[in-house]
């Protein structure tokens, strides 16, 4: 009888921390700790974060052992987040990874955190069904937006990527002219729901076939916006779900139009979607009906796969484990490193 593979994924990139147990491709567990004081600043405070991840990293491991029904001493190898991210919310991750590997005597798995978003559709799930290769991955986050060609389980290559702000930043940042709280990006999605999304036009970027723009759309955003409060002092608060469901339409809009752009050049119609922002609902309403519409077949993860969790990192280390893909222990944690870089 074949040994159970069991991977603790560790991931602490930005301001979640969080820490998963897999055995043989399916989750056991997926703890998720919040951080919720930086939405009084507005955004994510670094300093404030890696301390929070000194606080949250130990019983968060400890409740997903716990959860998962199974000791430290049954853990076949640990898998964690290298990069990219915070360096200092990254070194508490590594650092504790390594140690405990170390303690524990077993293989110790660096994990490109943007790796780890597309991988994630290939968790084990009675849901859902992975894509087959090769497929188009759509990489959406607060800090990336990326068109993915998916070859192989660790052969990407980048179609196409925004030349400045991400698409979750576009949202985030609209959000806060409108005054909605950080992060405003599901505030944009829920208030959406109730708006005409046709109400106000705002211009899409022009930029190459595959590549994103979101930073003239951000001006524009608040020009318009200015302009009518000029004209009525309470122009958003009157007009809030329209804004929403307007800037929305066209945010999902462009990431539509260079999706298909992608499937022309391409001639790949499996198309995935991962990273935070593939949650929002308007994006996978689209992403369904283009399956009716142009033939496509569309993966979308769960929701609880799509933000930053260390299901995705334990999945991605699974793969490397199979491979017999260790790191050694001198391996340093990387803010900057690129979805192709394994």
């Amino acid at each position: 009888m074949k040994t159970p593979i069991y991977i603790l994924g560790i991931e602490s990139s930005c301001d979640d921390t969080s820490a998963s147990v897999i055995c043989d491709g399916k989750v056991l567990s997926n703890i998720v700790a919040n951080q919720e004081v930086h939405a009084k600043y507005g955004g994510v405070v670094p300093e404030l974060a890696s301390r929070a991840h000194q606080q949250n990293i130990v019983p968060v491991v400890q409740q997903a052992l716990e959860q998962a029904k199974i000791t430290k001493e049954k853990v076949s190898a640990i898998a964690f987040t290298r990069g990219p991210g915070l360096m200092g919310s990254l070194l508490v991750g590594t650092s504790f990874a390594k140690s405990l590997a170390l303690g524990l005597q077993i293989p110790l798995i660096d994990v490109n955190h943007m790796q780890a978003h597309v991988l994630a559709h290939f968790i084990i799930d009675d849901a859902t069904t992975p894509p087959p290769f090769p497929f188009i991955c759509l990489t959406i986050s607060g800090g990336h937006t990326q068109i993915i060609k998916v070859t192989e389980h660790f052969k990407m290559e980048v179609l196409g990527e925004t030349i400045d702000d991400a698409v979750g930043e576009a949202f985030d940042k609209s959000a806060k002219i409108l005054g909605l709280p950080y992060p405003g990006g599901p505030l944009i999605d829920k208030y959406a729901k109730l708006g005409n999304p046709k109400a106000f036009a705002f211009t899409k970027p022009k930029v190459g076939d595959l590549d994103f723009s979101f930073s003239g759309l951000k001006t524009g955003i608040l020009y318009f916006i200015q302009k009518q409060q000029r004209i009525n002092a309470n122009f958003v608060e009157e007009n809030l779900n329209d804004i929403c469901a307007s800037i929305q339409f066209t945010i999902v809009e462009i990431l539509m139009d260079k999706l298909k752009n992608a499937v022309t050049q391409t001639n790949i119609k499996h198309i995935a979607i991962a990273g935070g922002v593939s949650a929002n609902s308007e994006i996978r309403n689209r992403l369904k009906l283009a399956e009716k519409h142009f033939g496509w077949f569309t993966y979308i993860p769960k929701f609880e796969y799509t933000t930053d969790n260390a299901a995705m990192i334990a999945i991605t280390g699974y793969l490397k484990y199979l491979n017999k893909e260790y790191a050694d222990v001198s391996v340093t944690a990387k803010a900057r490193l690129k979805v192709t870089e394994n």
